[in-house]
């Protein structure tokens, strides 16, 4: 069992930083593809970012390529997204979520929501204009 707890969400303005983390507890992190989801009121849960330690590289959304970085810290369980120039249109609720254990996040990333064996709770991030 894997429990995920999401922190640092919040409001910013347009232009705005935030850094949400993920900490993980229950289960070690290694091997499994640590991905951050977002769902908006109204809309489908869509995938941001996803990355595992060993991987060549991330995965990211194109909506938030070159404005979001995701990193992963195996000492600490901690999986973060720093979201930088934020846009009213990043306002959601930030999930994070744990793939299947050995598993590459191509995996997570091609089946969204159906591949994640564990999600946090949330967090809500508001960008105004």
């Amino acid at each position: 069992q894997v429990q995920l707890v999401e922190s640092g969400g919040g409001s910013v303005q347009a232009g705005g930083s935030l850094r949400l983390s993920c900490a993980a507890s229950g289960s070690t992190v290694n091997y499994r593809c640590m991905g951050w989801f977002r769902q908006a009121p109204g809309k489908e849960r869509e995938r941001v970012a996803a990355m595992r330690t060993g991987d060549s590289s991330p995965y990211y959304a194109d909506s938030v390529k070159d404005r979001f970085t995701i990193s992963l810290d195996n000492a600490k369980s901690t999986v973060y997204l720093q979201m930088n120039s934020l846009k009213p249109e990043d306002s959601a609720m930030y999930y994070c979520a744990a793939g299947p254990r050995y598993y590459a996040c191509a995996f997570l990333w091609s089946r969204g929501d159906d591949a994640a064996n564990y999600w946090g709770q949330g967090t809500q991030v508001t960008v105004s204009s």
